[in-house]
C-alpha cells in the first residue's frame, strides 16, 4: 500500500534492525528448543560464537571502507588498530598492571590488584587512543599516493604488532607480555551483572549494537560536508584540492576515524576471545579484511557488511565444517581451511574479471566502472572530443539561413549570426 511504503534510505537499516532481532529471537528460544539433530546442525555450521566474531570483524572492516572507501587510501596495514584497541582492553580491563589497583565500575571485585574499568568506559578509551594512533602514524604517511602509501600503511602495519609481541622488556618495563598475551580480561558487566564465557547471546547483542553506531557514524559522516570531501578526494585528488578542500587535514580525518572503528573491534574482540594474544594480528587480517571491503563493494556500507559476513564465516566455519564433511564423506584427509587464501584469491580474481564494483556496489562506483572507454565508444562512432568547430559553424549558418538571409563576410561562407538585409 502506498501509505506504508518505507523510504529507500530505510530499507537497509530496518532489514539490519530486523535480522539482528531475528536472530536473537532464534539462539534464544527457537534452537534450544530444537531436536539433537537441528541443535547439532546449528552447532557446526552457524555457532554463536562465530557469528559473534563475524561481527567483530564487520566494525573493522566498516573501519576499513572509511579509508579505502571513501577517501580512496589504500591502507594494507589497519589490522595495527585492530591490535591498538585490544591492548587497550588488556591494560585496563585485567590484572596485569598488578602494581596498582584501580577500579572504575570493572567486572573484577574491589580487592583484585591491577586496572579494572568498565567495558563501556574501555570503549570509548580504546577509540580515542586509536584515533591519536590514526593522527600520529597518518601525519607522515599520508602526504604519500598510490603504491608509496600503500607501503608505508604495510610497514606500519607490521612493525606494530611486532612491538607487542617483543614488548615484554621495553627499558626493564614490561609492557605487553610479549608472546604470552594479556590474559583474562575482564567479563563485560551490564549492571550488576557480569557476561560469562558461554552468555553468548548477550554478547551478541552487545556487538550488534556496536556494530550499528559505526553504521549510523559512517553514513551521517558520508553524506555530510566531511563525507562529500572524502569522495572528491577519491575521485580526483587534484580537483578536490583546486575547489578549496584541504588534503592533508582531510585524509588525516579518515584515517582518524576508521582507526576509531578498529578500536572498537579491538576492544570487543578482547572481550570475545577473553583475552589478548599478538599472533592474532598478523598480516593476513590486513588483507582479508581488504577483501572484505572489495568483495562487498568499497564505499557502500551495507555491502561492506555483507562481505565481511560472508569471508568471517567462510573463513571460521564455513571452509573447516565442508572440509571436516568431505572428509568424512570420501574418506580423504585434506586440511581445507589452509586453502583458505586461495580461495579467497580466486574469488578476488574473479571478482575483478566479472564484477569489480563488488556484491552491493556504491551507485557511484558501479557507474563509473561501467562507464565504456574511448575503445567501446571510438567502437560505435562516437567521438570522445568536442564537436568541430566547422560543425558548429555550419549548424549556425542553418538557422541564420531559416531566420532570413545572411550578409557574407571577407571568405564568402557568412558570418553566421543571421544578420537580416
Amino acid at each position: 500500500m502506498p501509505g506504508l511504503a518505507i523510504p529507500h534510505r530505510m530499507r537497509w537499516p530496518l532489514g539490519y534492525t530486523a535480522a539482528a532481532v531475528l536472530v536473537f529471537l532464534a539462539y534464544y528460544y527457537v534452537i534450544p528448543n530444537l531436536g539433537a539433530g537441528g541443535q547439532t546442525f546449528f552447532r557446526n555450521w552457524l555457532p554463536l560464537t562465530s557469528i559473534n566474531e563475524a561481527l567483530v570483524w564487520v566494525i573493522c572492516a566498516l573501519g576499513l571502507n572509511i579509508v579505502v572507501g571513501y577517501a580512496g587510501l589504500l591502507d594494507l596495514g589497519f589490522v595495527a588498530f585492530w591490535a591498538l584497541g585490544g591492548y587497550t582492553a588488556g591494560w585496563l580491563m585485567s590484572g596485569f598492571f598488578h602494581q596498582v589497583k584501580i577500579h572504575i565500575f570493572g567486572g573484577a571485585t574491589a580487592t583484585v590488584p591491577g586496572i579494572h574499568i568498565s567495558f563501556w568506559l574501555v570503549l570509548l578509551i580504546g577509540a580515542g587512543f586509536c584515533a591519536l594512533w590514526g593522527v600520529i602514524i597518518g601525519a607522515p604517511t599520508l602526504r604519500l599516493k598510490s603504491d608509496y602509501l600503500a607501503l608505508v600503511t604495510l610497514g606500519f602495519g607490521e612493525i606494530i604488532p611486532q612491538v607487542f609481541t617483543n614488548g615484554d622488556n621495553i627499558g626493564g618495563f614490561n609492557l605487553t607480555n610479549g608472546s604470552k598475551g594479556i590474559t583474562p580480561v575482564d567479563p563485560i558487566g551490564i549492571g550488576s551483572t557480569r557476561l560469562g564465557p558461554f552468555d553468548l547471546v548477550w554478547k551478541y547483542l552487545i556487538f550488534v549494537l556496536i556494530a550499528a553506531v559505526v553504521v549510523f557514524i559512517t553514513l551521517r559522516l558520508r553524506d555530510g560536508r566531511l563525507g562529500r570531501a572524502w569522495l572528491a578526494i577519491r575521485e580526483d585528488e587534484l580537483a578536490a584540492s583546486m575547489m578549496g578542500v584541504p588534503l592533508m587535514r582531510t585524509k588525516l580525518s579518515a584515517y582518524a576515524v576508521g582507526a576509531v572503528a578498529g578500536g572498537l573491534a579491538g576492544v570487543a574482540f578482547a572481550t570475545h576471545v577473553g583475552g589478548v594474544l599478538p599472533d592474532r594480528f598478523n598480516f593476513s587480517i590486513s588483507i582479508t579484511l581488504l577483501a572484505m571491503v572489495v568483495l562487498g563493494g568499497m564505499g557502500n556500507v551495507w555491502g561492506v557488511m555483507l562481505g565481511a559476513l560472508v569471508l568471517a564465516w567462510v573463513n571460521s566455519t564455513g571452509l573447516p565444517q565442508f572440509g571436516s564433511s568431505f572428509n568424512e564423506e570420501f574418506g580423504t584427509n585434506i586440511n581445507f581451511p589452509s586453502y583458505n587464501f586461495l580461495l579467497f584469491g580466486g574469488i578476488l580474481v574473479l571478482m575483478m574479471l566479472f564484477r569489480r564494483e563488488g556484491i552491493l556496489p556504491e551507485s557511484r562506483t558501479r557507474l563509473v566502472l561501467h562507464e565504456p572507454s574511448r575503445t567501446d565508444m571510438e567502437s560505435l562512432g562516437a567521438d570522445m572530443e568536442a564537436p568541430a568547430p566547422e560543425l558548429d559553424e555550419s549548424a549556425s549558418l542553418k538557422t541564420a539561413i531559416a531566420e532570413g538571409p545572411v550578409i557574407a563576410d571577407e571568405t564568402g561562407t557568412g558570418t553566421g549570426m543571421g544578420e537580416k538585409v
